[in-house]
């Protein structure tokens, strides 16, 4: 039996998930779908939000701005092991010569 993981999502994942099906012309079935979370949980943060105003989504998702600095510091270690296998590769093909 397979166990599913819950997944979280960030307040301003979540305000902005209400604000785009607040939108004219906009449907939260629409806007679920193209975010690819269901359209429950649009009208239940859209509840929140009108219930809590500003205190909404005080729970546990990852910030926008924590996972870009964790993006960006995976993605400078990735640069400086690239940097250093393209070394070693320009070194051994001069040895190999």
């Amino acid at each position: 039996m397979e166990r599913k993981t819950r997944r979280t999502y960030s307040s301003e994942f979540k305000r902005e998930a209400v604000t785009l099906a607040s939108r004219p012309g906009q449907t939260v079935v629409g806007v679920a779908e193209g975010l690819g979370i269901e359209a429950g949980l649009i009208r239940r943060w859209r509840r929140e939000l009108s219930e809590h105003g500003r205190q909404a989504f005080a729970g546990q998702g990852v910030a926008r701005d924590e996972e870009l600095m964790a993006l960006r510091r995976e993605l400078a270690q990735v640069k400086k092991e690239r940097d250093f296998l393209k070394s070693a590769a320009a070194y051994f093909a001069k040895e190999g010569k």
